[in-house]
């Protein structure tokens, strides 16, 4: 029989206070794992206590900056103290600028990539020794369609998730023998509060031209939602994917299989 379930699990989910990293806290907590998450402010982590507790979820929330190694170690070394060792890690936290290359500053650069990539690095880094411990363990990175696609005003992120994409091939390739899975989601276009305004009726009664764009795009014929991201992430985090090593799944709707429809 295939195994889905996450009993006696232990999952960090980085950045879960809401959006996708909560909607996958949320999916393993039904699949029975315990749930650790941390943000970077306190009022977040506060916020985000309180959205699990009226889900029944009773999760472990914590503040640290990801992209501080010396506050990640500490992190995981809290919670091995008071929760246990982790054995599931969801590199969810990430950040997005949108600004065109040639107007971007250098600084800004190093900012998505320091998030979006070194933190990713930074937290399996640390997990990684008790999971090798432990006799194995799952990681996975949140990727992106920009992990193979190129778009306006997004270099910064798509060098991010590219270079996402790759350090999930080389964990899989370096901890594989140690049974430590590394896997990616590559989520499509998701209709989260951060999207909502792309999503908005016109004064016309029209769609957004980004959202018909999307729409035109999708085989699927829609945006997707964070419930869509939940089957995928608990298959990646359970003993049912085992033997899935080093691959990127992308929930994307088709899109990235879609040449798109010819003009009118």
């Amino acid at each position: 029989m295939v195994d889905f379930s996450l009993k006696d699990k232990i999952a960090l989910v980085t950045g879960a206070s809401y959006g996708i990293g909560f909607a996958i806290a949320s999916a393993y907590a039904e699949a029975g794992a315990t749930i650790v998450f941390n943000d970077i402010k306190p009022e977040l982590v506060e916020k985000g206590l309180a959205s699990y507790a009226e889900l029944g979820i009773k999760a472990h929330g914590y503040v640290c900056d990801v992209t501080d190694e010396a506050q990640v170690q500490d992190l995981v070394a809290r919670i091995e103290k008071e929760v246990g060792v982790i054995d599931i890690l969801v590199n969810n936290a990430g950040i997005i600028k949108r600004i065109p290359m040639h107007e971007m500053k250098a600084s800004e650069f190093r900012q998505v990539i320091d998030v979006d990539l070194n933190a990713p690095f930074i937290v399996s880094k640390a997990v990684i020794p008790s999971m090798i411990k432990k006799g194995g363990g799952k990681i996975i990175n949140i990727c992106s369609m920009m992990s193979e696609l190129g778009r306006e005003t997004v270099s910064a992120y798509a060098a991010a998730k590219g270079g996402l994409k790759m350090l999930t091939r080389n964990i899989a390739s370096e901890y594989g023998e140690y049974n430590i899975q590394c896997n990616g989601i590559g989520p499509g276009y998701i209709a989260t509060p951060q999207t909502a305004p792309l999503r908005e009726r016109q004064p016309d009664g029209s769609r957004h031209p980004f959202d018909s764009f999307i729409v035109a795009k999708t085989p699927a014929a829609r945006w997707g939602t964070t419930d869509d991201l939940k089957g995928p992430a608990v298959f990646l985090a359970s003993s049912a994917s085992d033997f899935v090593n080093g691959h990127i799944l992308y929930v994307d709707g088709g899109i990235l299989a879609y040449i798109g429809k010819q003009p009118q």
